[in-house]
């Protein structure tokens, strides 16, 4: 015999912690490399990759149990995905929410560009601007080397 199951969340709620949702359809596992997180530490992380969504058609969502990000993360997810909501969560409740938008400069991209003073071992930190936010295209404020979308991500540490 069969049964009739019906369709429902699959993720499960959170108690305390963060939940990245509406992540561009399959970019989750990106956004968890660019925050460093891999489980090791212990911390509960539940994923979804190409969930239906109603606005999207497809979205990835990640929570995070007992983790709150900081500016430097959502800048970096930002980048990623920039139509990405945070949900900030505390006994189960929506504390907050907000959609990412990245900043006008960032400074945690490294610079391909092995002539560019970023990478000379002066004491300057590599800094890009944002000079398009869609399609993403940023700009070396030292070397003035463009990378468009995809490859920030590869530079992005």
């Amino acid at each position: 015999m069969v049964e009739n199951i019906e369709k429902s969340q699959k993720i499960e709620k959170i108690k305390n912690g963060t939940v990245i949702d509406h992540i561009k359809a399959g970019k989750a596992l990106i956004v968890l490399k660019i925050l460093g997180v891999d489980g090791s530490n212990g911390e509960l992380i539940t994923m979804g990759i190409n969930v239906k969504s109603s606005k999207a058609g497809k979205k990835d969502i990640i929570k995070f149990e007992n983790v709150f990000l900081n500016e430097h993360d959502v800048n970096k997810i930002a980048l990623i995905s920039p139509s990405s909501t945070i949900n900030i969560i505390k006994d189960t409740q929506v504390v907050e929410k907000f959609t990412v938008e990245p900043p006008a400069r960032v400074d945690f991209v490294k610079c391909p560009n092995q002539n560019c003073i970023s990478n000379q071992g002066e004491p300057v930190n590599p800094t890009f601007d944002v000079i398009s936010k869609t399609p993403l295209k940023v700009q070396c404020a030292y070397c003035d080397r463009i990378l468009y979308g995809d490859e920030v991500m590869a530079f992005t540490f």
